[in-house]
């Protein structure tokens, strides 16, 4: 009986060595105050309970004292308590340092927590980034097409970060200063000739306002010959003309042959009733002849008179015909 009541005094003893360890982090505590970092014991323990990593906080707190920042465990813990990500914001603290730039650590929290690296924002006001615009065409007044790329200099302006607009909106207003530059010169030989043109124009509106970047310098690093949008909407033009004329053509053309149809269907009924008008002349001679309106000897005489007619024409096509042969190489041999 006793030894299944030491063992149990010994799974306790063990169990309580555990938790003690658990929450009492005592290596953590030793090497803070070896840094000459004043936290205490009942610190950490209230950081395991509050769910913060106490090594993170700790590591963090002791670089930040070595850097002679000056941060309390409260803003730290805050910060990490918040989502922030506090190594991040204590090396740009460092970094800000070190190249004499003032950044506070309530604006670097604040840049960190809005979603942007406060890091490389700070290593990007030491060293300026180059940003390189994808291909911009825009159109001279002389109707010839342009592309221009442009490698845009700029550095973060730390006190613009919170609140300003990103690289997009940068890019964006370069292209709009790049299309109405080359938009504004009388001939694309002009902007061919002095690119740099496009740089100081570009400069001098003021780009970087509201943004979270100093736009330092705009270079353009190529300009390429397009199309000739002049000549080829001249062209469009012309084809849509030569459209419209053909269209109207057509339908003039549509008309003519409606227009010729009626006038066959007036010639047909016109000779429907000229063969219906000759139908009659027998039977009005037949009749004539019966109540003596005429006589015989007039029927012949009329009858003669026909055949006179027809033969005069039949010999006037003959001569015809042979003055057209004799006049026709082809037809003539003796030619």
């Amino acid at each position: 009986m006793s030894e299944i009541m030491l063992g149990i005094v010994i799974i306790a003893v063990i169990l309580l060595f555990v938790v003690f360890f658990r929450y009492v982090p005592i290596g953590l505590w030793i090497r803070a105050r070896a840094s000459g970092v004043p936290l205490t014991i009942f610190s950490l323990i209230g950081m395991r309970l509050r769910r913060v990593n106490p090594q993170r906080l700790v590591d963090t707190l002791i670089m930040s004292s070595k850097a002679g920042l000056g941060l309390n465990v409260n803003q730290l813990e805050t910060h990490f308590l918040a989502g922030g990500n506090i190594e991040r914001v204590v090396k740009s603290l460092i970094s800000a340092q070190q190249a004499g730039i003032k950044l506070t650590f309530e604006q670097a929290g604040a840049i960190d927590l809005a979603g942007r690296d406060v890091l490389q924002a700070v290593q990007m006001s030491v060293i300026p980034k180059v940003i390189e615009s994808p291909s911009v065409a825009a159109i001279a007044k002389d109707g010839i097409e342009l592309r221009a790329k442009a490698r845009v200099t700029v550095r973060t302006s730390i006190q613009q970060l919170v609140g300003g607009s990103g690289e997009e909106t940068v890019m964006a207003r370069v292209g709009e200063g790049i299309v109405t530059t080359i938009g504004s010169a009388v001939s694309h030989k002009e902007v061919l000739e002095n690119p740099d043109k496009i740089s100081h124009t570009v400069l001098s509106k003021g780009l970087d306002a509201g943004t979270a970047f100093e736009i330092l310098s705009i270079d353009i690093a190529d300009v390429d010959v397009g199309r000739n949008v002049g000549a080829q909407l001249q062209m469009d033009q012309a084809e849509a003309d030569r459209r419209i004329a053909q269209a109207r053509a057509e339908e003039r053309r549509a008309m003519a042959v409606a227009r010729e149809q009626e006038m066959k269907a007036e010639v047909q009924e016109m000779r429907a009733k000229v063969v219906a008008a000759e139908a009659e002349v027998p039977l009005a001679m037949a009749d004539a002849l019966r109540t003596g309106k005429l006589g015989v000897m007039d029927y012949y005489q009329m009858q003669n008179v026909r055949a006179d007619t027809q033969m005069r024409e039949g010999i006037a096509k003959a001569a015809d015909a042979d003055q057209e042969n004799w006049e026709n190489p082809r037809n003539n041999p003796d030619k």
